[in-house]
C-alpha cells in the first residue's frame, strides 16, 4: 500500500494540472483523517447536590409520629401527603382512623405532630 501511494504522489506531482493536484491532495488527507483513530475523552457525570437532595432530619418525636404514620397507615391504604390536609382537616382523620388502626393517644399525638411539621 505504501508503494501505491509513492507511485499515485509521484504521479500526481508530474502532472502540470493544478486542479488535479489540490483534489487529489484533498482526498488524500479525508482518507487519511478518515482512517485515524477516534479519541474520545470519556464521559464523566458531574454530580452537583441540591437542596432537593439533602434530606432534613427530622426531630426524635417528628420522625417517631412519621415511622408510626408509614408503618400503620400503609397497611390499609395509600399514605397520603401529609400537607395535603391542615392540621384542623387531620384532628378528625387521625381520630377516626385510631381504632382501626389500634394506636394509643399518645402515637396519634405523635402521628399528629408529623404531618403538622412544617
Amino acid at each position: 500500500m505504501v508503494n501505491s501511494i509513492g507511485i499515485f504522489l509521484y504521479l500526481l506531482f508530474k502532472t502540470k494540472n493544478m486542479k488535479l493536484k489540490i483534489i487529489s491532495v484533498a482526498l488524500i488527507g479525508l482518507v487519511i483523517y478518515s482512517c485515524s483513530p477516534k479519541i474520545v475523552p470519556p464521559v464523566v457525570e458531574a454530580r452537583t447536590e441540591t437542596v432537593a437532595d439533602v434530606k432534613p432530619t427530622l426531630p426524635p418525636d417528628i420522625a417517631e409520629g412519621k415511622s408510626i404514620f408509614e408503618n400503620n397507615c400503609a397497611k390499609c391504604h395509600k399514605l397520603y401527603d401529609p400537607k395535603s390536609y391542615s392540621r384542623q382537616n387531620w384532628i378528625p382523620i387521625l381520630y377516626d382512623m385510631q381504632k382501626k388502626a389500634n394506636l394509643s393517644d399518645a402515637e396519634i399525638d405523635k402521628v399528629l405532630a408529623y404531618v403538622s411539621y412544617q
